[in-house]
């Protein structure tokens, strides 16, 4: 990543083996694009496949909450944002939003938003493992980065008590 002051951005299009019966995007495939858009943030952080065999280190999901805001349909352009919001010595919490439409546009309000933490693994235990210093620089500097950012859905329960 070459802007540290920008979330790092995954683009992909809603695939036809995607859609459901319903004609939008099945609610798997949101976790799906959210993961691949995991992968560009092991990118930006050093950790990308060759990193990841050459270190034996990973990042794992812990848990993950996902927000079905709106439907998108087969086609359709969709851009994920993904900030760190959180960390330490081995863990990342994420605040990732997914926009469809113009891709470009600022202003589009999100269609999903899913929040997650991760744990950084030595594969050969596995076991959880601190960032190497590079890695955790990264992560650091992508935290620091949404410092004032306000994630509309995160830190959310599921209950059926009012609001």
């Amino acid at each position: 990543m070459t802007n540290e002051t920008a979330p790092v951005i995954y683009r992909d299009t809603v695939r036809s083996e995607w859609v459901d019966y319903n004609g939008h995007l099945r609610d798997a495939f949101y976790m799906l694009i959210y993961s691949y858009a995991t992968d560009a943030l092991l990118d930006a952080i050093g950790l990308d496949a060759a990193a990841r065999e050459a270190r034996g280190r990973s990042l794992y999901t812990l848990e993950a909450h996902l927000n079905y805001l709106h439907e998108i349909k087969e086609g359709a352009h969709v851009r994920v944002e993904v900030r760190v919001i959180e960390h330490d010595a081995k863990r990342v919490r994420l605040y990732l939003e997914m926009f469809a439409g113009d891709l470009d546009d600022a202003r589009a309000a999100p269609v999903s938003a899913s929040e997650q933490l991760l744990l950084h693994v030595d594969r050969s235990g596995p076991r959880a493992a601190a960032f190497d210093a590079d890695v955790f620089a990264r992560v650091a500097a992508l935290c620091a980065a949404s410092a004032g950012f306000a994630p509309r859905h995160a830190a959310r329960a599921i209950s059926l008590a009012p609001r």
